[in-house]
């Protein structure tokens, strides 16, 4: 006569299950969810066009900026509104670095008025930073602090500027909205593991009799 099969799990094997599956629906959530905010900053973006005049005397190099491999600084310089007595912090683009970090490179600012159209962000990519000495170089910048030492009425934007300029930058922007499957793949991968958590306990918990 052939052996039948009971089901009787472990304890120890179903609370190893139980662990790994609340872990992967935990972490599938985070990815989801993380994936949902860079859809919803995607679609707040908002095409803008202003006149102004750029203050280079402010202007700002963000370090570590790499394009195809070249390392190099994208220019940041504040733009006092034509409309009003603001100001709103343009990313105007990238230049490479030279060959030794002694020396910035020179960008030239356009004078007098100007108009620059682009797109308007909530703010900068945030880099961790320990602590960082204000100075032309660094490796973030959030607008209110910036606006706090430099003393300028600072909007609580900054826009990523598309239209062309004499100033030889680089304006090649990533998509933005970018990473969105990546975070959707991990969730999906996370879901399954706790899935297969579920299914491997059941199959292990048929033992002959």
């Amino acid at each position: 006569m052939a052996a039948g099969y009971s089901f009787r799990p472990r304890l120890w094997a179903l609370a190893l299950a139980a662990a790994a599956c609340a872990a992967g629906i935990a972490l599938g959530n985070w990815q989801s969810g993380r994936a949902d905010q860079k859809r919803a900053a995607a679609a707040r973006l908002e095409r803008v066009g202003v006149e102004g005049e750029f203050l280079p005397k402010y202007t700002v190099y963000l370090d570590n900026k790499t394009r195809r491999g070249r390392p190099g600084y994208e220019i940041v310089t504040p733009l006092r509104l034509r409309s009003s007595n603001s100001h709103v912090l343009v990313n105007r683009g990238w230049v490479a670095a030279g060959p030794t970090r002694d020396a910035l490179p020179e960008v030239p600012t356009p004078a007098g008025l100007v108009r620059i159209e682009g797109i308007a962000l909530e703010r900068l990519p945030r880099v961790l930073t320990i602590r960082e000495n204000p100075g032309k170089v660094r490796q973030t910048l959030d607008v209110d602090a910036y606006a706090a030492e430099t003393g300028l009425e600072l909007e609580p934007r900054v826009i990523e500027q598309h239209s062309a300029a004499p100033d030889g930058l680089v304006r090649d922007w990533a998509p933005h909205g970018t990473g969105i499957e990546k975070h959707e793949a991990y969730a999906l991968q996370w879901y399954s593991l706790a899935a297969l958590a579920v299914v491997l306990v059941i199959v292990l918990s048929f033992r002959k009799t």
